[in-house]
């Protein structure tokens, strides 16, 4: 068995699980052999495999849309172009949010210009923790939204929609709308309206089914900017955008918004603040799901001849499960957590293992970046001579890792946690209704 990718398991607060896990010998040994095969194994029907050898149900739910696989790619330079998606279509990925646009109004004006700057070359490096005793990857750039006409932009969720009807697959494309500073008079609700408008023609024009489906980018970059320095015009964000999002169409349910909440400079309590403001504010004109959270933003952090920047890794998934844990309880007590939008996880997503913590966080997907541009030695077996897309490789590897796999954990599960509904199957969708035990 490849063991280069095995790292030391994070079993320390706010992680749940063992350091490994407990299956009988027949499942371990058909685990093994699974692995072995490499990525070709997920290129084929996996999520009817999973069902039959291992009893595993992965069906996920993204913006409201069942996904036959709970993983997806998180939003940035691996989905703008139709290229990228096919490959992630083929690769068996449930959703991909596309690249983050940056929105205008009908004049082409764009008060978030500045976030228009096209990446140059990305820079991955091993990164470990400063709150966790694990070794992880952070990618780099200098860049941030998409740097092209908006024109093209639409052209791509036309051509992506294509190709996820096609495969089963749900598309989102991304957006970074207006937010006022302090010193502002209000928002720029003329960029609202055309962009969103424009979105919904162009996700009506492809064919695709039921609402647009648009994910809200807060740019960890936010967090060091100006725009962060208040903790009053951050919750107005939250409270106001999703209503504006929704008023720019004839029909509020026309969209289905999703915030991607970033991950400010302020403390872990005002992390909790946000998502309570998401989960309190009244329908229709609310969020209906929520993104959990992107990078960490370190504003001593250096890029090239820029000072401050967001990075990930070990450290980011630790605060974002520990946010998650604090906001859960602070929930229940207040009474507000069956009033929580659906929760899509992100953020060193890195392994399966983090995907169950997610997962038994409420996630009912979780959304993956770094994973898919790791060193290729990094991804273990390659398939019997078809070496398969990083894509489907980054998969294989989330999947059926002895140690560290979704499938492993999932069984775990079944086994030690009573995850095994009346039909037999262990449902991914079901971890949220059990809490893992470290013993």
């Amino acid at each position: 068995m490849n063991t280069t990718t095995t790292l030391t398991p994070p079993t320390e607060p706010p992680f749940v699980l063992p350091a490994a896990p407990r299956l009988p010998a027949a499942q371990a040994e058909r685990l093994v052999a699974d692995w072995e095969r490499g990525a070709a194994l997920v290129e084929s029907d996996l999520p009817a495999y999973l069902r039959s050898a291992y009893q595993l149900d992965i069906t996920g739910q993204y913006a409201g849309r069942s996904t036959h696989s709970p993983v997806g790619k998180a939003s940035g330079q691996l989905s703008l172009n139709r290229r990228q998606v096919e490959t992630d279509a083929a690769a068996g990925l449930g959703f991909v949010v596309l690249k983050t646009v940056i929105a205008q109004d009908e004049g082409g004006e764009q008060a978030m210009a500045a976030w228009t700057t096209p990446e140059t070359h990305m820079t991955i490096e091993p990164l470990a923790g400063r709150h966790v005793a694990r070794l992880g990857w952070n990618v780099t750039w200098k860049g941030r939204g998409w740097s092209e006409p908006f024109a093209s932009y639409l052209e791509l969720v036309q051509a992506a929609i294509q190709v996820g009807n096609d495969a089963g697959m749900v598309i989102a494309p991304s957006c970074k709308y207006h937010l006022p500073g302090p010193d502002e008079a209000g928002y720029r609700t003329g960029e609202y309206r055309y962009t969103t408008r424009e979105l919904a023609a162009a996700w009506r024009a492809a064919g695709a089914a039921g609402p647009l489906i648009l994910e809200k980018d807060f740019s960890p970059t936010l967090a060091g900017s100006d725009l962060a320095g208040q903790r009053a015009q951050t919750l107005d964000w939250l409270r106001v955008v999703p209503q504006l999002v929704k008023k720019a169409l004839p029909d509020p349910a026309g969209v289905t918004v999703g915030m991607k909440v970033m991950n400010t400079l302020f403390d872990d309590d005002f992390q909790v603040a946000m998502l309570r403001e998401l989960a309190v504010a009244l329908p229709p004109q609310r969020a209906d799901y929520i993104t959990y959270a992107n990078r960490l933003f370190d504003p001593r952090r250096r890029i090239g001849d820029t000072v401050g920047a967001a990075y990930g890794g070990p450290d980011l998934s630790h605060r974002n499960l520990t946010v998650l844990d604090a906001a859960r309880k602070q929930a229940r007590a207040e009474g507000w957590l069956d009033a929580m939008p659906e929760l899509s996880g992100t953020g060193d997503v890195s392994s399966g293992r983090i995907a169950v913590e997610y997962g038994l966080r409420g996630a009912t997907s979780v959304q993956c970046h770094t994973l898919f541009q790791l060193p290729t030695v990094y991804y273990g077996p390659p398939a019997a001579g078809r070496p398969g897309s990083k894509s489907a490789k980054a998969l294989h590897l989330l999947y059926f890792h002895p140690v560290e796999g979704l499938v492993p954990w999932l069984l775990h599960m079944r086994h030690h946690a009573g995850l095994r509904a009346t039909d037999g199957l262990t449902h991914w969708r079901d971890l949220a209704t059990v809490r893992a035990s470290p013993e």
